[in-house]
């Protein structure tokens, strides 16, 4: 009996309070695990959390904690020739969850790119004040809605007024910064052309000037006007004691930079989603960027944009955290329940039809090492194996105190698909 286990669902190590989480050196692993750290004092930090932990902030935890064990299945793989098996241990699909994020965005990479025009596009970034900050995270929804709406729009009357033309746009919220403070901005990436008004035709735009601040200007006043609206119509939650002081705070508002950044075209459709895939789906915090878990501490690298080398690029750094205000910083950025962080504008919203213009599927670049084995095929019968039966550990959060061992607990559940296609399922 052969067993292979794919290195995206391999087994979860275990640490205790004490011990110093140790990179494993292995090249298919990431070498430091955020569901190690949260293992280890997440118990502690729910007791007495220094902010209110959401049904949301639960949900994630728990997902990412449970991600590739036992707990979620293990599937094992027979090839009806040979019967080499193999096992793979399921993955819990959330979007906070560092590596099913990732393998999330590749997927959604294959379809965006069915839907791109193949003309050069251009990477753009909306970005408010933090003046704003406590604001949108009392009324996460109703900004950031607005923040994605006027973003969009401010693009779209800006093209239309320029060339007469409607472009196609991707938005992506993003609510956190390098250190992963609250840092709320918009990732775009807008066609270079789009439909001429007049006479209906695909047009392309070379946009060699763009007026970066005129745009940024009128995105900061029509957010300030509408966000003015929601005010007087009491759908703001707020701290203003009266209309007095929330003017003045839209004043000031108005006297900072707000930023709306333009990069330089891509020149393809392909380009572009390579582009995206990194901005889009992925984590809060990569796990690549953990460099260190010492006991009660974390430390990742960050890009400090405030302090730049003789180049002009951003000097890397290491932020270090103890768990109490690494869980906060990190859970803040769990959107609510069902809330769409990609959105679509103009020609690539749902409601407008434009045809497709590629008809294979991409090459996205991802984690994942070229040459592994695919544990779901026979190498050497060549053929997909077939799904025999899954285990789950069904002992409690408490019990899990050491690696599942199938011979040795007995509280599982085994469902069970034999060859004939037929489902059986028991109790151990």
């Amino acid at each position: 009996m052969c067993f292979e286990t794919n290195r995206y669902l391999a087994p979860k190590s275990t640490t205790n309070d004490s011990t110093k989480m140790i990179a494993t050196g292995n090249p298919y692993q990431n070498p430091f695990r955020l569901a190690d750290f949260f293992n280890a004092y997440w118990g502690k930090y729910a007791s007495a959390p220094k902010r209110p932990i959401k049904p949301e902030h639960y949900k994630a935890v728990n997902a990412m904690r449970t991600c590739r064990t036992e707990v979620l299945g293990m599937d094992v793989y027979a090839c009806e020739c040979c019967g080499e098996m193999s096992v793979v241990l399921r993955s819990c699909k959330h979007r906070f969850c560092p590596t099913c994020a990732w393998k999330d965005t590749l997927k959604w990479a294959e379809k965006a790119y069915l839907k791109l025009l193949n003309i050069p596009h251009r990477h753009s970034v909306a970005t408010v004040p933090h003046m704003l900050n406590d604001l949108i995270a009392d009324n996460y929804v109703l900004l950031n809605n607005l923040l994605f709406r006027t973003a969009a729009e401010t693009i779209k009357n800006w093209m239309n007024s320029e060339f007469n033309m409607t472009p196609g746009i991707m938005s992506v919220l993003h609510t956190f910064g390098e250190r992963k403070q609250p840092h709320f901005h918009i990732h775009m990436i807008v066609s270079m052309g789009g439909i001429n008004k007049m006479t209906g035709e695909l047009i392309t735009a070379g946009m060699k000037f763009i007026p970066y601040k005129e745009i940024a200007n009128k995105f900061r006043d029509t957010f300030v006007e509408r966000l003015t609206v929601l005010f007087d119509n009491n759908e703001l939650k707020h701290d203003f004691e009266n209309r007095e002081e929330f003017i003045s705070f839209t004043q000031k508002l108005k006297l900072t930079d707000w930023r709306f950044h333009f990069e330089e075209p891509m020149e393809n459709a392909l380009e572009v989603i390579k582009y995206i895939g990194r901005y889009s789906k992925r984590a809060c915090l990569s796990e690549h960027k953990i460099v260190d878990i010492d006991g009660e501490f974390i430390s990742f690298r960050y890009k400090d944009n405030m302090d730049k080398d003789e180049n002009g690029k951003p000097i890397e750094k290491i932020e270090t955290l103890h768990y109490s205000e690494f869980f906060p910083r990190l859970l803040q950025h769990v959107p609510p329940p069902r809330y769409q962080i990609i959105r679509y504008y103009g020609l690539y919203a749902n409601s407008c039809k434009i045809e497709e213009t590629h008809t294979a599927k991409p090459t996205v670049e991802n984690q994942s090492c070229t040459g592994f084995k695919d544990p779901k095929f026979c190498e050497h019968c060549e053929q997909d194996k077939l799904h025999v039966y899954t285990v789950y550990d069904k002992r409690k959060q408490s019990e899990r105190t050491e690696k599942f061992d199938i011979n040795k607990h007995k509280n599982i559940i085994i469902d069970m698909q034999g060859i004939d296609g037929n489902r059986h399922r028991k109790t151990a």
